[in-house]
């Protein structure tokens, strides 16, 4: 186990918790919404570009609150930070079902936020990456495997919620969902001790500062925050780009359903791509993403094809989600990796955020969907170039 870690028993618990957590946590705080708000905003009055705005609002909080939250984690671990996340989010959710108002349903989601940062992927890997050390990779691809399922249990879950009983006791439902599940099992499960932070390899500072301001981890952090943007608008703009194109609605949610099955494999490849230096491999992941979106912009059909190069986009989405996982760890160790991976993760949380308006400004600007994606691969392209420059000399092996 070393380092005053866990045996094989307790990895096995963490794991496994984690893996429940975040389909639960993802589910109740992301995926929901979307399935929610065209009735929310219908039933509320409020616009849907408002509604959106309260829950990008959201993200944004998380993406500045996950910065000290990967401080305190490195420090004391992921027990009491997931645990009070997840408790902070109960309310949250509760709040944003009762608002009587705008005001009161953005604070909602901005109390949301604090709950996002300490509960969905950042703090998840950085719990697995000190306690399964080496083995990271292995933990790491099972919790984004199972995670990756959360759309596809929490949109149906949501849907049926909103046909029977409204979309506000919907949402309290899943609050009452996120208390039995995501409390309990952080409280339990992830307890145990915390292992000593490695010793910085091969001559890195101690103080996580300095790689901060470093020219490498800028420009990971760039490209991984314009991977993400590049991820999420592909996500959120596949199905107008193909109905454009001509397909029914049924016929392209089936589409994007099935990038979803094309993000599990993708997941599953990425072991594989270890072998690979962190920047080659930073390298061939946003070019992969950058060029799946080209090319899924520029081709009219048939159908089957449009459907394939859909898997395909969905299989790029999902190794780039491992290799954001690994960004630091692989260059610079585990020695800081909560506060490095929460100032990382910042830009992408919010291009993630901003990602569904921005992408559906840019279609109406531009004249079209196929447009935005060619739009789109190349900011996926300057994603790949800027990560040539991401090779640490003094880091570990193979960055």
């Amino acid at each position: 186990m070393g380092r005053g870690g866990l045996g094989r028993g307790g990895l096995r618990r963490v794991l496994a918790v984690l893996c429940v957590t975040e389909v639960t946590s993802w589910g109740v705080l992301y995926y929901a919404f979307p399935v929610l708000a065209p009735t929310l905003s219908r039933e509320t009055g409020w616009s849907i570009g408002a509604v959106t705005g309260a829950f990008s609002a959201g993200l944004v909080t998380s993406a500045l609150v996950g910065i000290p939250v990967g401080r305190v984690l490195d420090r004391w671990g992921p027990r009491w930070i997931m645990t009070g996340a997840s408790a902070v989010g109960v309310p949250a959710i509760a709040a944003v079902a009762l608002a009587p108002s705008f005001p009161l349903f953005l604070g909602a989601w901005l109390l949301a936020g604090f709950a996002m940062a300490g509960t969905l992927y950042p703090p998840a890997f950085a719990a697995l990456t000190r306690w399964w050390g080496p083995r990271r990779v292995t933990a790491l691809t099972a919790v984004t495997l199972l995670g990756g399922l959360a759309s596809t249990v929490f949109a149906p879950l949501t849907a049926t919620l909103l046909g029977h009983l409204g979309w506000r006791h919907a949402y309290l439902v899943l609050a009452g969902v996120l208390l039995v599940v995501t409390v309990p099992a952080h409280l339990v499960g992830l307890r145990g001790p915390w292992p000593r932070a490695p010793a910085p390899e091969n001559g890195l500072h101690a103080d996580p500062g300095p790689i901060a301001r470093s020219r490498p981890f800028v420009l990971v952090t760039v490209a991984i925050g314009l991977g993400a943007f590049t991820a999420f608008a592909v996500v959120v703009n596949q199905v107008p780009l193909l109905l454009q194109r001509g397909l029914s609605t049924g016929t392209a949610a089936w589409a994007l359903g099935l990038g979803g099955i094309g993000q599990v494999l993708g997941r599953l490849g990425y072991g594989r791509l270890s072998a690979l230096p962190a920047r080659g491999r930073s390298v061939l992941v946003l070019g992969a993403l950058a060029g799946t979106t080209l090319v899924l912009g520029l081709t009219p059909g048939p159908v089957p094809l449009l459907v394939a190069l859909g898997m395909l986009t969905g299989a790029a989405r999902g190794v780039f989600t491992l290799l954001q996982a690994t960004a630091v760890s692989d260059r610079w160790g585990a020695a800081h990796y909560g506060r490095l991976s929460g100032i990382l993760s910042a830009p992408a949380m919010t291009a993630t955020a901003v990602a569904p308006w921005a992408g559906a400004t840019l279609a109406a600007a531009l004249g079209g969907y196929p447009e935005l994606f060619v739009l789109l691969a190349a900011v996926g392209a300057a994603a790949a170039l800027l990560a040539v420059g991401t090779r640490v000399r003094t880091g570990p092996a193979g960055s």
